[in-house]
């Protein structure tokens, strides 16, 4: 079997661990099943995709929208490394899992408009449901058509990106999950987390934009009282599809 290829996208070593963890956990991945790279750590290396099963690409601070003048030098880094690698993965139609970062560099490839005007999400669960597409996507037929999922990011997909189908809605952002080609997909939740997870997150994240800092403990609070069970069983049908 070959193994998965995980890209981590976030610069704060501890978000990324438990961001792996997570993943490993919720995709239902022993360590020796994937590849794991952090890319602040150095820039992406030679890869030959031929040696992977898929790619599930994490999450980040980092926005495909900000200026480039506005942008951390490392963050710019990271998402470039990402980007130079998205012409392939749509050419070959290459099993991908883009979450919440993976958003924005999935709809930005493809054209659609990616900013923070409209639909950027609070810290926090939102209802989420299938469209008549998503009810019989492979990786998403055996969810319920409604489901909790924990979201938390600034900017969104306005629109849906030419050749893309459009799998999950939510009433604050129309966008929550798409998917190019029959293999390349990509959600605005975050299909690996949990309450205790964005917990962590809000500890992390906490002077970086997403919220007022006073309201740190009031959206702990509301993450741990979520009970968010169905998207993780998304990320476990892709490893499962995928992985052989």
């Amino acid at each position: 079997m070959k193994p998965f290829l995980v890209l981590q996208l976030r610069p704060e070593r501890e978000a990324a661990d438990e961001e792996f963890a997570a993943f490993l956990e919720r995709g239902q991945l022993r360590e020796a099943q994937v590849r794991r790279i952090r890319l602040d750590e150095a820039p992406m290396p030679a890869l030959s995709l031929d040696d992977y099963a898929g790619i599930i690409v994490g999450g980040g601070p980092g926005c495909v929208s900000d200026a480039p003048e506005d942008k951390d030098p490392l963050e710019a880094r990271i998402e470039a490394d990402i980007l130079s690698l998205m012409p392939e993965v749509l050419a070959r139609d290459m099993p991908f899992m883009g979450c919440c970062y993976g958003m924005g560099i999935l709809g930005h490839t493809l054209g659609g408009t990616v900013a923070k005007g409209r639909y950027g999400e609070p810290i926090g669960g939102v209802d989420c449901t299938l469209t008549e597409h998503g009810a019989t996507d492979p990786i998403l037929a055996d969810l319920p058509r409604d489901f909790r999922a924990l979201v938390g990011h600034k900017e969104a997909v306005e629109d849906l990106p030419q050749g893309a189908t459009h799998l999950v809605a939510s009433g604050p952002c129309p966008f929550q999950m798409i998917r190019a080609g029959r293999n390349v997909y990509a959600t605005q939740f975050h299909p690996e987390a949990k309450g205790e997870n964005f917990a962590n997150r809000i500890r992390i994240y906490r002077d970086r934009g997403y919220f007022d800092p006073a309201d740190a403990e009031a959206l702990t609070a509301a993450c741990l009282a979520e009970r968010v069970s169905v998207p993780e069983r998304i990320l476990s049908n892709f490893t499962r599809r995928f992985g052989g």
